[in-house]
């Protein structure tokens, strides 16, 4: 009992430790996506909060951790980090992937069958949703608890999936995690497309709702935040895909650059979101400006305020002297 306390607080205090050294380096990540949320919660869109939430969970605890294993030049953080940090970068991964494809049929619902929308996407529903994405985003990634793919990797510095630990279970994860959702979010935007490709040429039947510039802007939002998404990952899924199919052969032809490029391009995905959110947005450009404003105006008031505070305890007399010049007084 003694030695599972201390390894549980060897554990808290090597991670606080950690966080207290490294996070300068990932403060913009956290900044931005924080951003997000902040903006987002004016607007209602629980979908684009689940997303930036799922960009935030790598910045919270990976990231120290790899920035730590490459300033020591290797993992020494013990297997339980390990496995935490692995698990947490699946969950942000596919939670990245699944919320995206969340977005897609969203809009798709808004845009297409604007009609039937507000029924099936009611803030009970929206909800409901968002919950259904993170339970599928969990229940895809425990897989790699037993099948022992999330493993220290020395090229990248991380505790990560092991694209030769499993053919099969590789190939799977490709397929469903990437794959199948592209192709899903690939047939909501080609329909959203040759709508409001039918709305400019005003060939679009009568009985449907206009689209407005509002509408349009979300959408192509939405759409580069989804290929930006596709071109970051998919050299990594289809490294992955080429090693699961044939290990033996493709392992030693694929150089170690390329990998390590790779791995880090599909990672740096997570900080473009709030960028194209803010470059193509203007509600968002607003709430960001709005933000900002208001953090460094409660900057100055508090500082302002403290001191104030400061010269008028340096002006006013303590209640000690006080009571002590009552008490002379009296006595007189």
């Amino acid at each position: 009992m003694f030695t599972k306390i201390c390894m549980f607080k060897s554990f808290i205090f090597t991670y606080i430790n950690m966080c207290w050294q490294i996070y300068t380096y990932i403060c913009p990540k956290l900044l931005l996506n924080l951003y997000i949320c902040l903006s987002v919660c004016f607007s209602g869109n629980i979908f684009v909060v689940s997303l930036a939430v799922a960009d935030l969970l790598v910045a919270i605890y990976p990231y120290p951790l790899v920035l730590t294993s490459i300033f020591h030049r290797g993992w020494n953080l013990g297997y339980m980090h390990c496995q935490i940090s692995g698990f947490l970068m699946g969950v942000s991964v596919i939670g990245s992937i699944f919320n995206i494809t969340g977005i897609a049929i969203n809009r798709y619902c808004y845009i297409c069958h604007s009609l039937k929308y507000d029924k099936l996407y009611s803030d009970k529903n929206s909800v409901c949703y968002v919950l259904l994405i993170w339970a599928l985003t969990v229940l895809a990634i425990v897989p790699n608890l037993f099948v022992g793919s999330l493993q220290y990797d020395p090229r990248v510095y991380s505790c990560t999936f092991e694209q030769s630990a499993s053919s099969a279970y590789t190939i799977a994860v490709v397929f469903f995690h990437f794959i199948l959702p592209i192709m899903i979010v690939t047939y909501c935007y080609l329909r959203i497309w040759v709508l409001v490709i039918q709305v400019r040429r005003r060939v679009k039947p009568d009985n449907r709702p206009k689209l407005t510039p509002h509408d349009v802007r979300n959408f192509v939002t939405m759409f580069v935040v989804f290929v930006l998404f596709a071109v970051c990952w998919a050299p990594l899924n289809f490294i992955g895909l080429a090693v699961a199919i044939s290990p033996e052969r493709v392992v030693p032809l694929i150089p170690e650059w390329l990998f390590v490029a790779s791995y880090f391009m599909a990672y740096f995905n997570s900080c473009l979101n709030a960028i194209v959110y803010g470059v193509l947005n203007q509600n968002f450009r607003r709430e960001y400006k709005h933000i900002v404003v208001s953090v460094c105006t409660a900057r100055i008031f508090f500082g302002e305020s403290s001191n104030e505070a400061q010269e008028r305890l340096k002006s006013k007399p303590s209640p000690l002297m006080t009571n002590n010049n009552q008490v002379k007084v009296d006595s007189v």
